[in-house]
């Protein structure tokens, strides 16, 4: 009988030490050792108890043949391009998000058009029951499609269940409750979460089963366990968006198949989430007329130009001390841009309270958003409406300049498609935009040249 002990997991790396430290040597991440049972096992004598092969060989790497594999489409054209334009057989995709956000809802439509379209699939629970799951199916009208349903948690289980079906596509809802009967610590802990991950990244791997890794999120936003579990995975999604809105966004920090950061806009319906073709029309919808500090701006959204409305409302302070309030964008980032202001503009900022909201309910932190910004705040101060044909972008530095930014011609072509007929936009960056297109554009230099503009009324 083996005897039982404790060591000590980094929750962000993995790192296993044999006593607690405040501080992980690999990652340095404070306070994020966890302790945890295992079970001592005698180490054999020797390097390795196994015999080493000598009929291994090493391939060239221009013999390695690269098979093209035909990706699944998901049914969702949004989903798609965050996953590079389709699903990949073998790959091993991660989804988290917070509660109720709509992360199984999702994957239940996309089980739904697979299986409509061919794929094999099975959908493993370790949270709800099979009654919950056919409830649901029914509301989103999925429940004529052939799923296969199995609510189990014991890795053992699951793998003769994969054995005998033999789907395409697998659900796993979710990682954290998953367990191996051979690791002595409870569901969720580090080394479960881990060891659980790792063997279905080598089932997605061998078999070439597409598998759907659900994931828990800690208080921070991030998903809950060890960090090597991102590590382990192709690609990695986060739904973003409040419960309370009806929008929700789906973005890839780490895709092994296509571009990180890319962005997909969902509307929760009745019947589960819808996607959101123009998010840029959907975002400025309901837009004030005729109001002081309301402009729009354009980010990049990995590939995709959005555009969003940014508010900034000026007030006398009731106080000694102004507040600044940041929705949306780095606080930090607000005080900095106010200091420009005061500085290189002559505006007497100290004595109003300044209220910054990104529409949407987005949280960016594109340094293009830095002119759109200030052209809030001085419209806010003089309490003059900015032009509902205009829009702004532009990086601000602490001299007062107005820097260049990426895509210009991207941003100013999704500006005119929809309807805008004034792009402020850096000086620098007018040699990057198309010759037809310079004539709606108003380059500036500095922050003095966007408050005398925004001034004037033009």
């Amino acid at each position: 009988m083996p005897k039982k002990s404790t060591v000590f997991f980094c929750k962000e790396c993995g790192y296993e030490s044999a006593k607690w430290m405040g501080q992980c040597p690999s990652c340095h991440a404070w306070n994020s050792f966890v302790e945890e049972p295992v079970k001592n096992i005698q180490a054999p004598s020797g390097i390795s108890k196994k015999k080493a092969s000598y009929n291994r060989e090493a391939v060239w790497l221009k013999e390695v043949s690269l098979e093209e594999h035909k990706r699944l489409s998901s049914g969702m054209e949004e989903l798609d391009r965050v996953l590079g334009g389709g699903i990949v057989p073998g790959s091993l995709i991660l989804l988290g998000g917070d509660p109720g956000i709509g992360k199984s809802t999702i994957l239940l439509q996309v089980c739904g058009y697979l299986s409509s379209h061919g794929s094999s699939v099975l959908y493993v629970s370790g949270e709800e029951s099979l009654q919950q799951i056919k409830m649901r199916a029914v509301r989103l009208g999925a429940d004529k499609e052939d799923i296969r349903l199995a609510a189990e948690t014991d890795l053992s289980e699951i793998e003769a269940l994969v054995g005998k079906e033999k789907p395409d596509i697998l659900v796993i809802d979710s990682i954290q409750t998953m367990f191996r009967e051979d690791i002595s610590s409870a569901p969720g802990s580090v080394s479960q979460v881990r060891e659980c991950a790792a063997f279905f990244m080598q089932l997605a791997k061998k078999e070439k089963i597409s598998i759907f890794l659900i994931g828990h999120v800690t208080k921070e936003g991030m998903v809950a366990g060890p960090r090597v579990l991102e590590h382990m995975v192709d690609t990695v999604l986060y739904f973003e968006g409040e419960r309370s809105a009806d929008y929700r966004l789906i973005r890839a920090v780490k895709n092994r198949f296509g571009a990180t950061n890319e962005v997909g806009v969902f509307e929760m319906g009745n019947k589960g989430l819808i996607e959101v073709r123009n998010p840029s029309a959907y975002m400025l919808s309901g837009r004030p007329e005729n109001a002081s500090g309301s402009v729009v701006t354009c980010v990049m959204e990995g590939t995709r130009p959005l555009l969003l409305e940014l508010q900034a409302l000026v007030a006398r302070t009731a106080f000694g001390l102004p507040r600044r309030t940041a929705a949306g964008i780095d606080y930090n980032r607000l005080n900095l841009l106010i200091a420009v202001l005061e500085k290189r503009a002559s505006l007497t900022l100290g004595e109003y309270d300044v209220y910054v909201n990104l529409t949407g309910g987005l949280k960016l932190s594109e340094p293009s958003l830095d002119l759109a910004l200030l052209c809030a705040v001085i419209s806010g101060f003089y309490d003059i409406p900015v032009s509902p044909q205009l829009i702004c972008f532009g990086e601000a530095g602490l001299t007062g300049e107005i820097r260049g930014v990426s895509q210009a011609n991207l941003r100013v072509r999704e500006a005119v498609k929809l309807g805008f007929n004034k792009i402020m936009l850096p000086s620098v960056s007018l040699k990057d935009v198309e010759d037809e297109l310079k004539p709606l554009c108003v380059p500036v230099k500095n922050v003095r040249e966007a408050v005398k503009f925004i001034t004037s009324g033009r």
